[in-house]
């Protein structure tokens, strides 16, 4: 079975052995009580687990389930169970709560919300011969008519996480004098490579990444915190769900970093991709390139249209050309009208560098796909890394290309994918800090509590041996 999940996540030297046809379990911890007698566990034709007490009474145990929540917390990789691991975050989970919306009374109802990715708008949009804007507000119609509540953009979320990571370069780069390791910044939008970086390299690279929270963290704080409070609503009262480009994103949103305990629920309740987006559509028989009138395209058009906004940079969410462009006039004092990038080995992996007086002042890159990562994290354990800051995604081609993303069927997967880019740069760009609605909310709820709403914290993950030689 072809993965879904990003190459950073499958190519590792780790151990591997759970089949995707094999019930995924964890052993439970049994604390052994001094001056009694061991029970014997006897394991019944189906399946079932039995203790037997030395008086013979047997008392049934159960097993625990594997979550995404263990996978993260294990050396090994997560790839193998994927069947059993996604249906914990699928379409089918969406569905479940608008049926349940629907039969439940009014104070057992929750809003739903839906966050869609602008990567995944613009695949939506290739695969129906959509303008951008023809997609999101078709989209948008849809989601509305089977009960979703609010549909938002997280190009929005991705102005906090542009600016807070402007903000972390500039703070790195003025003491990397006395932090060895605050310098080169990497980023962290991408979940696949942060998964990969935790469990392999560990207490080596963490301190090198990024602390600010991708686009879809940012929107579930937005969404559970900030507009919960706008509706007088406490977290819980809220399914959030998020359309994403790529599966890494369900291992992102089940981090126990992303969790609230107080309301007991996740700042993203569930991820789906593009493609299971497109099994939503099918499942209800809605075509959004359908042109002849119908109920639905009447449903559609009743949808407030308001102006897409994009970020300059490249469909992974222009971090590099934002940091880039902040520091050199922040730092040097330096306007920088246009940014040339230098191609290395691959396509993939670019330079971009500024120099004041004959001399490098700045220099970037950008490393996508998991050999650059390699090679990238190889340089850095040489000591031999000139960077300042590196855009790392673990899929080729950046998150346009996502593993979740609509796959070409008939045509050239590298036309398609020039295609959903050109699309996706159709849209009028702004820079974060010329968006009001975002100066504002810094200005009202934010004031103080940057670093505790817009930033996380990593954690590197124990090599332990897995395989059937396991001792339990």
């Amino acid at each position: 079975m072809a993965s879904h999940f990003s190459g950073a996540l499958q190519l590792t030297d780790l151990d591997d052995f759970i089949g995707p046809s094999q019930e995924c379990i964890k052993p439970i911890k049994v604390e052994k009580k001094f001056g009694k007698s061991a029970a014997k566990i006897q394991i019944e034709d189906d399946g079932n687990y039995f203790q037997v007490n030395q008086d013979g009474a047997t008392q049934k145990l159960e097993k625990a389930k594997i979550t995404l929540n263990d996978c993260l917390a294990c050396s090994g990789c997560v790839t193998s169970a994927e069947t059993v691991l996604i249906t914990q975050q699928s379409h089918e989970e969406i569905f479940k709560i608008l049926k349940s919306n629907k039969i439940a009374g009014s104070s057992q109802q929750k809003l739903v919300v839906v966050s869609v990715s602008p990567q995944s708008r613009a695949s939506l949009a290739a695969q129906n011969n959509l303008s951008i804007e023809e997609a999101a507000k078709k989209l948008t119609g849809f989601l509305k008519s089977i009960g979703v509540h609010y549909v938002f953009d997280t190009t929005f979320s991705r102005n906090f996480s542009l600016l807070e990571s402007q903000r972390e370069f500039l703070h790195r780069f003025h003491r990397q004098t006395e932090d060895k390791k605050a310098l080169p910044m990497l980023a962290s939008a991408c979940p696949g490579w942060i998964c990969y970086a935790e469990k392999t390299h560990g207490k080596f690279i963490i301190p090198y990444i990024s602390t600010t929270k991708s686009p879809q963290q940012v929107m579930g704080s937005l969404v559970k915190e900030y507009f919960a409070k706008q509706k007088n609503l406490t977290p819980d009262q809220i399914y959030h769900a998020t359309v994403m480009p790529c599966y890494d994103k369900k291992l992102e949103a089940s981090r126990p970093d992303f969790y609230n305990q107080e309301y007991e629920t996740r700042e993203v309740d569930c991820v789906i991709t593009t493609g299971e987006l497109v099994k939503m559509l099918e499942k209800e028989g809605v075509s959004l390139s359908a042109s002849h009138p119908s109920q639905l395209d009447t449903q559609f058009s009743s949808v407030s249209e308001e102006e897409l906004l994009g970020h300059s940079g490249g469909g992974s969410g222009g971090y590099l050309e934002h940091i880039y462009r902040h520091a050199a006039k922040e730092l040097f004092g330096v306007e920088v009208a246009e940014i040339v990038y230098k191609p290395l080995k691959n396509k993939d992996f670019q330079e971009v560098t500024l120099e004041k007086d004959g001399k490098i002042v700045l220099q970037f890159a950008l490393a996508y796909g998991f050999r650059n990562i390699q090679n990238l994290v190889q340089k850095l354990k040489r000591g031999k890394s000139t960077y300042h800051y590196v855009e790392v995604m673990a899929c080729p081609s950046g998150c346009l290309n996502g593993g979740g993303q609509i796959r070409a069927e008939g045509a050239s997967s590298k036309d398609l994918v020039q295609r959903v880019e050109q699309l996706y740069q159709s849209v009028r760009t702004e820079t974060p800090d010329t968006n009001s609605s975002v100066m504002e909310i810094y200005k009202q709820w934010l004031n103080g509590k940057t670093e505790q709403v817009l930033h996380t914290q990593y954690h590197a993950v124990e090599k332990m041996n897995t395989g059937f030689s396991i001792k339990w």
